[in-house]
């Protein structure tokens, strides 16, 4: 959509991954500023779409050679398309092959829908992927609070390794209404989650009467406007802790701004919320290196009591 470019870096000589299996996977992470030249662009692979993103422009003909690289290498890739994210609602454009607007994705043996096309983001976070899969080894038997649930792939993950409740909290009814597509691609039992969209800061009572929960997973948006804004608004929730949790609960606390680092969220804990035990840390996969410390995806575990 722009012929102009504003790397002298060739695209098209990325050191970009070829996935050996159809798991849902990113295959450049460019944003992690480990190749220079390189940091305004992703891969990923989201089978059988290899889904380029860019986050400024670049040359119209070496955008079109690395499209055709993904296509020749991916035996199995059958759309290559290119997300603008630098325009003003961020297009996608198909660039080869089939004009795939959704796919039912796989990642640690379970199911996911994707879209592409309609909204900035796809449904599916593979950055969170060792997260869920965390989840899934510790939710035998768990009543788990899933707070900002977005298309509720932490609620299958759950389900997955035994949950026996999952209260799914989010803003968006089309999002909630993909989560409950994912339980049923899944042939997962509904009856045991529970979908509503609220307003969780408004929301406080009714999460509470819902509990006490085993696990809670709170994975909020960094800011949305007139809803949202994580450096005023997470202490709200971890002050809550006590009231939502049941004794020897664990606390997933996720952070995604680049803008803050590990330590706001544990300062803020430690404020909030004394009876919270810091557990672990969960790193995202690999490929998502950062070398500028703070700014990747911060994922902490803590046992309450």
């Amino acid at each position: 959509m722009s012929s102009a470019a504003e790397n002298n870096a060739p695209i098209d000589k990325i050191p970009y991954r070829t996935p050996e299996t159809n798991q849902a996977q990113r295959l450049f992470h460019g944003r992690g500023h480990a190749y220079p030249g390189y940091e305004h662009i992703l891969i990923d692979w989201l089978a059988p779409v290899a889904l380029i993103t860019l986050h400024k422009p670049v040359e119209q003909t070496a955008l079109k050679q690395l499209a055709q690289a993904l296509s020749s290498r991916i035996p199995d890739c059958r759309s290559v398309q290119v997300q603008y994210r630098y325009l003003k609602h961020t297009p996608f454009e198909l660039l080869l092959g089939e004009a795939c607007l959704q796919a039912v994705v796989v990642e640690n043996g379970l199911k996911y829908q994707i879209t592409l096309g309609r909204a900035q983001n796809t449904g599916l976070f593979l950055d969170m992927r060792n997260g869920r899969q965390w989840v899934t080894d510790n939710t035998k038997n768990a009543k788990v609070l899933n707070l900002f649930s977005y298309t509720c792939t932490f609620s299958v993950a759950a389900l997955a390794g035994g949950a026996t409740h999952v209260f799914n909290i989010d803003m968006s009814r089309v999002s909630l209404a993909t989560g409950r597509d994912n339980h049923r691609l899944n042939e997962q039992d509904t009856e045991k989650v529970k979908f509503e969209a609220l307003d969780i800061f408004k929301s406080f009572g009714r999460i509470k009467r819902q509990g006490p929960y085993d696990l809670l997973i709170c994975d909020p948006p960094s800011f949305q406007h007139g809803s949202v804004n994580i450096r005023r608004d997470y202490k709200k929730i971890i002050r809550r802790i006590p009231e939502f949790m049941s004794s020897g609960s664990l606390l997933m606390l996720c952070l995604n701004s680049p803008d803050l680092d590990a330590d706001f969220l544990k300062e803020m804990v430690k404020e909030e919320c004394e009876a919270c035990r810091y557990i672990t840390e969960i790193k995202p996969p690999e490929v998502f290196i950062e070398t500028i410390q703070g700014k990747e995806l911060k994922i902490l575990v803590y046992q309450f009591k």
